[in-house]
């Protein structure tokens, strides 16, 4: 069986967040988060529904974190989250995207800004049918955006300054 995956898009800055983002939707997937994992690649991340904060014990590497409301808004963020910690509690929060650290500067996310969370294949479909007409104005930019954001994270992985200019 398959895991689940999401899109997590901003529409209000146009851009995605993430291409492969896991709910984390039954107690055990909640508890469990990213313990044991090394790393998040870079457009990964666990979206905890539902959840109005979370902790970084036994997670490895520091986090991105979005708080979101029912009608997944930001309500809160918190950039490079350590690990060993645990997150603040926000009550309004009906959800938590954890990401790779960089996620929230790189797609300049802010508090309010609303985003879309869906599969893959309704994405593609509302692309399509132009239900997600700001979609339309960034595609040429997609493949370049995703190319830039890996070799800025791989050389933030790996310390090389050269991938970052």
């Amino acid at each position: 069986m398959k895991n689940r995956t999401y899109c997590v898009y901003n529409q209000t800055r146009e851009c995605f967040l993430s291409l492969s983002v896991t709910p984390a939707d039954t107690t055990f997937a909640r508890l469990k988060g990213l313990i044991g994992r090394l790393n998040l690649r870079v457009d990964e991340g666990l979206w905890i529904v539902p959840s109005c904060g979370v902790h970084t014990l036994g997670v490895l590497f520091p986090l991105d974190l979005i708080y979101l409301n029912e009608n997944h808004q930001v309500i809160h963020l918190i950039e490079h989250f350590p690990r060993f910690r645990i997150a603040p509690l926000r009550t309004q929060a009906a959800s938590v995207l954890e990401l790779p650290t960089h996620t929230i500067y790189s797609s300049q996310t802010q508090p309010g800004d609303q985003l879309l969370i869906c599969a893959v294949e309704e994405i593609a479909n509302r692309f399509n049918k132009g239900s997600v007409g700001q979609l339309k104005s960034q595609t040429p930019h997609l493949g370049r955006d995703l190319a830039y954001r890996a070799s800025t994270q791989e050389a933030i992985l790996y310390g090389i300054d050269e991938l970052r200019k």
